[in-house]
């Protein structure tokens, strides 16, 4: 798989159920101005994992690549067991219309909120191990958004209908396969065809809660 594909597939899993999803719905719910909310998160993507993801390439030029191959294995495992944590959002005292516009508070909040975040790590990693700081850049922020712009036309409604944790967990089985194949070097090329067969799990999913949501 390229620099791009993994590092889309790889943040747009890390971002389900991430705060940065959830910071999405509450903006969503607040200003119910979606396309400049989305605007805001794409430019705060593009300048965060951009940093990353610059600071990475340079890493591959000083580190041996076998370190940044244990490197990148030991962060996919990492953010296995970090995906599992819940991520809660704190809530700011100030009145949200007193901060500023909708892209700018969307802006400094995704910003600020990716600082440390798992997929800015796993940024700084993957642009090291591919040595292509661009491809991993542009699939990081396509990842996010692919994960977010749903969440904020969409809201609570979509995160209602599939149950978190069965999400959290199977992203945490994923993670964990990707870094342990990496850490012994094996080809991860066949885990593209695991795409259709999550894609049908979570339909089935959604499938079998939708009578329960209407019930409700």
């Amino acid at each position: 798989m390229d620099a791009f594909s993994v590092s889309t597939g790889v943040v747009a899993l890390a971002e389900i159920g991430d705060k940065t999803q959830l910071l999405a719905f509450v903006l969503a719910a607040r200003f119910k101005r979606p396309l400049l909310i989305a605007l805001g998160i794409l430019v705060a993507t593009l300048i965060n994992h951009g940093l990353a993801g610059y600071l990475g390439a340079w890493i591959t030029s000083v580190l041996d690549p076998d370190l940044l191959r244990y490197t990148l294995a030991s962060s996919f495992i990492a953010m296995a067991v970090w995906i599992m944590i819940p991520d809660s959002l704190v809530e700011d005292d100030k009145p949200v219309s007193e901060q500023g516009s909708v892209f700018a508070v969307t802006f400094v909040s995704f910003f600020m909120a990716e600082m440390g975040d798992k997929t800015q790590i796993a940024t700084v990693a993957m642009a090291a191990h591919y040595g292509s700081a661009l491809s991993v850049v542009l699939g990081t922020t396509l990842g996010m958004m692919i994960a977010n712009v749903p969440a904020v036309y969409l809201g609570e409604k979509l995160a209602g209908k599939i149950p978190m944790r069965l999400v959290h967990g199977m992203a945490a089985l994923i993670f964990v396969t990707l870094g342990s194949l990496i850490f012994l070097g094996l080809d991860t090329n066949w885990l593209n065809k695991l795409a259709p067969i999550i894609e049908k799990a979570g339909l089935d999913v959604v499938a079998l809660n939708a009578p329960l949501t209407c019930q409700l």
